[in-house]
């Protein structure tokens, strides 16, 4: 049932999560939202202003140094260029 991948536990919220599943998300129930470190923040941007897009070993090896998984590293920077597309 635990799992290190960088989510925090389900069971936060699970009252929520059980309103929502029985509202008509037929059983699944949405992950805990990641809070990332300061540090993990830091270097993701970092690494966002040299490159928008990373390819499979740049975001294989940001995802090992920054203790998080490939998909939350993925997701991140989708969100950040999301942020920026905004901004502009």
């Amino acid at each position: 049932a635990d799992e290190s991948s960088g989510y925090e536990s389900e069971s936060a919220g699970g009252e929520r999560a059980g309103a929502a599943a029985a509202g008509g998300t037929r059983g699944r129930q949405r992950r805990a939202r990641t809070a990332f470190t300061s540090e993990q923040v830091c270097r993701l941007e970092k690494t966002f202003q040299r490159h928008k897009y990373l390819g499979a070993t740049e975001r294989r090896k940001l995802a090992a140094a920054l203790q998080l998984s490939e998909i939350q590293i993925k997701t991140w920077f989708q969100n950040r260029r999301m942020k920026l597309k905004r901004q502009i």
